[in-house]
């Protein structure tokens, strides 16, 4: 296998429980939420190096400029920029990416819109995968669990194939409370953190065994795409009749050689406003606040403002969010219903 590795950025998704700052045409990881630069800025620069080529992105036509922008900036203009005409979930966007590159480059597939605090602990995952890449395994890498997630699909840990890297034995769909803490107990599951590394043609082999209407439907879009400088926009046309499934459904649970490197490295998927105070850095009294927020006698607050000024006194386990004209408040620990909002505002 080549040295060379290629960033594969997954930037379709529309993070709408961190509205109202997350919206469709600014959808949360083109935004700083954890740090000067935005969550696809970040992502990008934890794959930069001698060994990484520039990435290929896969995203909405309506944020091609946005992103050009963003990478550019962060030293990591893509080398193609793949717009889906729609959306339809991870395993077609990548079965894009996947033909868009050389049947022997080695795709390292990444959401736009996660955190990883410790890249060194990454990369020293993906250099235990790097070995069973090279012989034709798919690999995905399990996050070390800490609590009995709900809101994660988890995989159990086989077999040791490698130093560090394991046998799937099988994926497990989002569980129960009480399965969870089972899983977590037992110390042989880790989390689905959606995070692969593969080569090519080895996915597209998968795809053409497991879902082979999904490769056909991918390869007429790439075959009669309008390119553009590095801009890629797949046929409309033809995309619209791929299945719509995740990379999971379609590619993972069903293939044979399908491996999992365990990893501690700090991730977290921020998929909403709790999980975002729970990584940032609080002040003395437990809040996150960031904007022009004036706080007083303020305890486990998350306040953040892009525009107006917000005040507050005397108050306690709040989230309050004020973006352009729409304003979000409510307790912590029920950030995961601003989806229960946006339903009823749809109403």
């Amino acid at each position: 296998m080549q040295s060379m590795i290629v960033p594969v950025i997954l930037s379709g998704g529309s993070g709408t429980r961190l509205w109202p700052m997350s919206k469709p045409e600014m959808p949360k990881q083109l935004l700083p939420l954890t740090a000067d630069d935005t969550m696809l800025q970040l992502t990008a620069k934890r794959a930069q190096g001698d060994r990484y080529a520039a990435p290929i992105v896969v995203a909405g036509a309506r944020h091609a400029s946005l992103v050009e922008d963003q990478l550019t900036a962060a030293g990591a203009p893509p080398q193609a920029l793949i717009l889906e005409p729609m959306a339809r979930n991870t395993a077609p966007a990548i079965a894009l990416a996947a033909l868009a590159a050389r049947p022997e480059d080695a795709l390292l597939v990444m959401p736009s819109d996660h955190v990883i605090a410790d890249v060194d602990a990454f990369h020293r995952a993906i250099d235990a995968a790097l070995p069973l890449v090279a012989n034709g395994w798919l690999v995905t890498f399990g996050i070390t669990p800490d609590s009995p997630e709900t809101g994660y699909g988890w995989i159990q840990v086989g077999d040791a194939i490698g130093t560090g890297v394991h046998k799937v034995a099988r994926f497990v769909e989002k569980p129960r409370r009480e399965r969870a803490e089972a899983m977590l107990a037992s110390g042989d599951h880790v989390w689905n953190g959606g995070i692969f590394l593969f080569r090519a043609d080895m996915y597209l082999q998968a795809l053409a065994q497991h879902a082979p209407e999904m490769l056909v439907s991918a390869e007429k879009a790439m075959g009669s795409a309008l390119r553009e400088g590095t801009r890629i926009h797949p046929n409309a046309e033809a995309f619209a009749t791929c299945p719509s499934d995740s990379i999971d459904y379609a590619v993972m649970e069903k293939a044979e050689r399908v491996a999992v490197v365990p990893v501690t490295m700090g991730w977290n998927d921020v998929g909403s406003w709790d999980a975002l105070h729970a990584i940032s850095d609080l002040d003395g009294f437990g809040n996150a606040h960031r904007g022009e927020v004036i706080a007083v006698d303020t305890k486990d607050c998350l306040i953040r403002t892009d525009r107006v000024r917000v005040a507050a006194i005397g108050v306690s386990d709040l989230i309050v969010v004020a973006s352009g004209d729409d304003i979000l408040i409510l307790p912590r620990g029920r950030s995961q219903e601003v989806k229960r909002l946006l339903e009823a505002m749809k109403r």
